[in-house]
């Protein structure tokens, strides 16, 4: 019969060799670190029928990191990357906001709905010629990727004329600005595009085959799974987050700017699904993880600035954190740093052996 003393240690050791146990622990030390600064920092408001905190504001402005990074992590979870996910949120906002700003009337519904599909749907042609590159031509996903981040700035900045498009436009300021049932509107869009991956990703065989052809494409292959149809849809994917996000900056900002928009966030992004537990490597991924890991990111930006990090350092504050969690989610690194001492004081010194003992003994079968 177990006894609580015994339980209890393995539960924990459970608990922190669970997958998510360290970006979990991470976001919420970050959260923590800003109370000295910012006494009131977890208090939250209404105002107006609106909710208003800093936890509620880390949601709002990483929703649009959140659709990027888990775009990023179906691509990832295949052997792959994209680098073009920035540009294809400059793309989308910059045709959205060009052909809004030419409407008569900026605020029919018709005219925003049809302004957002075309942004959309170029959104989902980079997706498709990313996939086409690496899929069916064989270029490797950081040189095919990597001509639409270069190019695709370009592409923005020719829609805008290099200038910045400012709009005024109600229905479109709520993807990014606006509130519904008192809480930011981009949260329900990012809520809703998270189930429905979590549903065709784990509620159905797309996740295993997903993970299959990051495993071993060619062996997905020869039993029968489509593996460049699988890379090209995931693609396609991804790029459909970075557009949706693409929406959401410049509907927050109700202008369209061909050269910032979205600028690195495609950094970030890996970022959040390697904090999230997702190898870079392919093979298994987590959703979930990759939520985590961009609120990570997030807040991690929103304390850089409570606590005062001079502007020109928080880039190398950015990046020691995040060293730090990768090095904690290394099972490596923890056996060598945490586990050493455990070892010293539990491993009891070996008796000596004897010639006899040390003898092989052989079994004679009859």
């Amino acid at each position: 019969m177990s006894t609580p003393a015994v339980t209890t240690p393995s539960r924990w050791r459970a608990l922190t060799h669970h997958h998510l146990f360290w970006p979990v622990a991470v976001l919420i030390a970050l959260l923590l670190v800003n109370v000295p600064f910012t006494p009131d920092f977890f208090a939250i408001r209404m105002t107006d029928g609106h909710l208003y905190g800093n936890l509620v504001s880390i949601v709002l402005f990483g929703s649009p990191l959140i659709l990027v990074a888990v775009g990023m992590t179906l691509v990832i979870a295949t052997g792959g990357i994209d680098l073009s996910v920035g540009a294809v949120v400059a793309i989308t906002g910059a045709l959205t906001c060009s052909y809004i700003s030419d409407q008569a009337d900026q605020n029919a519904l018709a005219g925003v709905f049809l302004a957002m599909g075309i942004g959309l749907v170029a959104a989902v042609v980079c997706g498709l010629w990313n996939g086409f590159l690496v899929a069916r031509m064989g270029i490797q996903p950081i040189i095919a990727t990597l001509i639409i981040m270069v190019a695709g700035r370009g592409v923005a900045q020719l829609i805008t004329d290099g200038q910045i498009i400012t709009i005024n436009s109600e229905p479109y300021k709520l993807i990014g600005g606006g509130y519904w049932l008192t809480l930011p509107f981009s949260i329900f869009i990012v809520a809703a595009v998270v189930a429905v991956t979590v549903a065709l990703t784990r509620r159905t065989a797309l996740g295993l085959l997903v993970e299959s052809v990051g495993g071993n494409a060619e062996a997905s292959r020869l039993v029968g799974i489509r593996s460049r149809r699988i890379k090209i849809m995931v693609y396609m994917f991804c790029a459909l987050c970075a557009g949706i996000a693409g929406l959401m900056i410049s509907s927050n900002t109700s202008a369209a700017d061909g050269n910032n928009a979205g600028l690195w966030i495609e950094l970030d992004a890996i970022l959040a699904v390697v904090i999230g537990g997702t190898s870079l490597l392919g093979g298994r991924f987590s959703i979930g993880g990759t939520v985590i890991g961009a609120l990570v990111i997030q807040t991690l930006t929103t304390t850089i600035y409570t606590i005062g990090v001079p502007t020109q350092t928080n880039l190398v504050f950015k990046a020691a954190v995040v060293i730090v969690v990768c090095l904690l989610q290394s099972p490596k690194f923890r056996a060598k740093v945490l586990g050493a001492k455990g070892r010293a004081r539990t491993t009891a010194p070996a008796e000596p052996t004897t010639p006899a003992d040390a003898a092989p003994k052989m079994e004679v079968s009859r």
